[in-house]
């Protein structure tokens, strides 16, 4: 280490003590840095753990700051590495193991531990908290071989790890004390808005229990209740909150209360040592968000570097999650009184709610639910005691009129020192500073530069209205972005051009448009060749280097490197011998796991890849297309033939739509869903196009989503007869896959496009409507099934599954 420079310890590997260091870095280069964490991970997002754990994001997605970084700052990192005490006569710093580390500050960041409840049986097999990497893995591998689990906090913790464990197949339920949801962020509206939101995703829930012992012998069986009732249980997370980890403090005899005891420059009472984050407890309180933890960080950094910096006097405390797909928001007051007034707007179609709580006429607190865009303004509004006035309703209520400034003026009057991004802990000063002394014009370049919007992505429209405000004039020109970095050229750019030059290969494209990369990279390329098949769908030949793996090999890999083979199951019905055959071949084959979908299909899990072609001809089914950008599913209920309240046959309807549009490229993937009557039991409304049935006929609805990012499907229109609904059908996804974005889900393609578009396109231009039918008939007569297709093809078998897969990966 160069004697020259202060030495800086940092006890924790987490968001507050890397988020601190990282504010540091800007300030000054005096201090040689040491960083102590207990998990053998460098920095993640422990916010973004729920999504590793439904598997939408890898333990890779959400590092922060990897192993390059520390080198690049000359950080000396020791992972797997717990500190003990801090030994303040030699100025040591003592790990677990012995080692002896000299300082001359040291920064505590050690965070919490998850609150395990004090009951019989906590210490069993199969109980766990959920805090870190380490929980979420015996999560997942719980899930392999367990069925029931409880999820013991109704908090946000709680509420997430039950939605990565129901996506991961098991059957939750959720065990709260009180009789909300999430109470100390929600009001009784909100929280049972989110409940009912839940119960639709597969949540159960068991409110106003307190679960008194854990049963079984070695491992959990179940849990009894106070009034000594039963709940049966494989598998228990313990989510009702957390504690300070204060076990270094303690021990170096610094001061602690619930928290490290600190001062209003985050100074503990030892002289040189401070502390941030969940760990630290300021003027009587321990913060456990992530915004307080970022503002301690960025005063303690100026503090330490010697920048004059006003003191932490404490944080509003407010609230902005993203829960299982679903925003909600809480600042100040959110539970209202006789001393206050109430603004209130509840949606029940869009699943909307916003409350405003007014005292004296001053803003004192506000909750939303399903749209949290006003998150910001009424944070700031609630932190500077504003007064409600006329227009200031109008903003908030929607009741004035509409204009494009009222969000640029937002962030114009937000402070810089307010957190933009909150995973990240990113200031709008932050992000007007890149803009304006780097020159950086797009969210991807703030995001590859500050880290604002690299995590949930919620805080992506905040940063558009910040580019928006400081470019001014310039945003439109200046903001303008290709489909990726290798072309500045839009999607409806590229392909006019096709069309006009009559480019045939994505390598004719990449050449004739200038290609700033000669050979395309992971997302031009596959976009590319959808956009060539679209257009030319006679004449262009599928490119299988541009496609993505699993449309390559025609199976999904899985991450043992097996694969899942998905057969077809027209409108979610089958037969005793299709049955019978799927059995012979899942046992020949030895199949690990054959699992009923969400789709109404049976998925077979766990098939060597040089065995897929024998696979597939014993099954002797079409594809079900469970790896494609294609139609997916078409689910129906029993309807008019077997159910009492059916009124419409959905389960053929369900049939004749998916055997007519199966093996079609779309941008993403899609699935349908037909009801036979109003009930809704086949969940039309959370599909790309649902059907529902009724006594004059049928309406269709359009761009519903029951993703991550979920969204209610919007009525389009009603028909009279099956003719005319499969006209609209097949008009409504030719629409879309000529004028969608490549990967573009019809959820945000709605949203884009406009309904009244759609509407205008489909179903009032009959013209236009069988223009657009001719063209997916067309399109329709080049598909052949993909399975048959290789079975028939000796040499590319061969290549793809009888010897190593093609290094070109995507």
């Amino acid at each position: 280490m160069n004697a020259a420079k202060e030495k800086l310890v940092v006890i924790g590997n987490g968001m507050a003590g890397i988020s601190t260091v990282e504010q540091i870095l800007k300030l000054t280069t005096k201090f040689d840095i040491t960083v102590f964490g207990s998990e053998p991970h460098p920095n993640y997002n422990r916010i973004m753990l729920s999504y590793v754990l439904e598997g939408s994001k890898t333990i890779d997605d959400i590092v922060l700051n990897d192993l390059q970084w520390y080198e690049d700052n000359g950080i000396k990192l020791h992972m797997g590495t717990a500190v003990s005490r801090i030994d303040e006569q030699s100025k040591e710093v003592v790990t677990e193991q012995g080692m002896r580390v000299p300082y001359d500050k040291v920064l505590i960041a050690t965070g919490s531990n998850s609150f395990i409840l004090p009951i019989p049986g906590s210490d069993k097999e199969g109980v766990v908290g959920f805090r870190d990497i380490a929980d979420c893995n015996q999560m997942l591998e719980a899930a392999k071989n367990y069925r029931k689990a409880a999820v013991i906090g109704g908090g946000l913790l709680g509420l997430e790890a039950a939605k990565g464990l129901v996506q991961l197949g098991m059957d939750v339920t959720v065990v709260h004390l009180m009789e909300d949801l999430m109470e100390r962020q929600l009001d009784h509206q909100a929280a049972s808005m989110l409940k009912a939101e839940l119960e639709r995703q597969g949540i159960k829930f068991k409110m106003g229990a307190q679960t008194s012992e854990l049963l079984g012998d070695t491992r959990v069986s179940g849990l009894r209740f106070a009034d000594d009732t039963v709940l049966e249980a494989e598998f228990v997370v313990m989510a009702v909150g957390i504690k300070p980890n204060v076990a270094v403090a303690r021990e170096s005899g610094i001061a602690v209360n619930r928290g490290i005891i600190v001062n209003d420059y985050m100074q503990t009472s030892m002289e040189g040592v401070y502390s941030v984050g969940e760990c630290t407890e300021h003027r009587g309180i321990c913060y456990g968000l992530v915004a307080p933890l970022f503002e301690q960080g960025s005063i303690l950094a100026k503090h330490i570097c010697g920048v004059d910096i006003a003191p932490y006097e404490g944080s509003v405390m407010s609230t902005k999650l993203k829960i299982s797909g679903v925003d909600v928001f809480s600042t100040g007051v959110f539970i209202d009184g006789p001393e206050h007034t109430v603004i209130s707007n509840k949606d029940d179609w869009k699943r909307t709610y916003k409350k405003i709580l007014l005292q004296d006429g001053i803003i004192v607190g506000a909750v939303l639910f399903g749209d949290i865009d006003d998150a910001n303004e009424l944070q700031k509004l609630v932190k500077n005691k504003a007064e409600m006035t006329d227009e200031l309703y109008a903003s908030l209520m929607g009741t004035g009129c509409s204009g494009g400034g009222k969000k640029t003026a937002a962030v114009e009057t937000m402070p810089d020192e307010e957190i933009v991004c909150g995973c990240n802990g990113v200031t709008k000063g932050t992000i007007v500073d890149v803009i304006t002394n780097q020159g950086l014009t797009t969210v991807d370049e703030i995001k590859a530069c500050t880290g604002a919007t690299r995590s949930c992505g919620g805080c992506k429209p905040v940063v558009e209205q910040i580019l928006q405000y400081v470019l001014g004039d310039g945003f439109t020109a200046a903001a303008k972005q290709g489909i990726c970095g290798c072309t500045t050229l839009s999607r409806d750019e590229i392909v006019a051009e096709i069309q006009e030059k009559g480019l045939q290969t994505t390598k004719e494209v990449m050449n004739v448009l200038g290609w700033s990369q000669p050979e395309g990279c992971s997302k031009c390329r596959p976009a590319l060749n959808y956009y060539l098949g679209m257009l030319h769908p006679d004449t262009h030949e599928d490119e299988k280097p541009s496609r993505f793996v699993n449309e390559r090999m025609a199976a999904n890999i899985q991450k043992d490197g097996t694969y899942t083979v998905v057969p077809r199951m027209y409108g979610g019905v089958t037969t005793p011998e299709e049955l019978k055959r799927i059995a012979d071949v899942s046992l020949k084959y030895d199949v690990k796991v054959v699992k009923v979908t969400g789709g109404q299909r049976l998925d077979l899990i766990g098939v060597k890849k040089e065995d897929l072609p024998k696979v597939w001809e014993e099954l002797d089914m079409p594809s079900g297309y469970a790896y494609a950008k294609s139609l997916r599913t078409v689910k129906t209920c029993v309807g008019s033939q077997f159910c009492r309240f059916g009124t419409q046959d959905s389960m053929g309807m369900g049939a004749i739509l998916e055997r007519k549009f199966e093996r079609l490229d779309f941008p993403a993937k899609f699935k349908m869903a037909v009801n036979g009557c109003p009930r809704n039991c086949a969940e039309s409304c959370t599909k790309d196009i649902g059907i529902v049935g009724n006594d004059g006929g049928w309406e269709i609805f359009v761009g519903g989503n029951g993703g991550i990012k979920a969204r209610l499907a919007d009525p389009l229109c009603k028909v009279k007869t099956d003719d005319e609904l499969i006209e609209i059908v097949g008009a409504i996804m030719q629409y879309y896959r000529e004028s969608g974005n490549y990967l573009e889900r019809t959820s945000e393609w709605v949203e884009r496009i406009g309904l009244d578009a759609i509407k205008a396109n489909v179903v009032d231009d009959h013209e236009n409507r069988k223009a657009l039918m001719e063209r997916i008939e067309f399109a329709l007569q080049q598909v052949e099934d993909p399975w048959k297709k290789m079975l028939n093809d000796t040499e590319h078998r061969e290549k793809l599954y009888n010897r190593l897969e093609m290094s070109n990966q995507l």
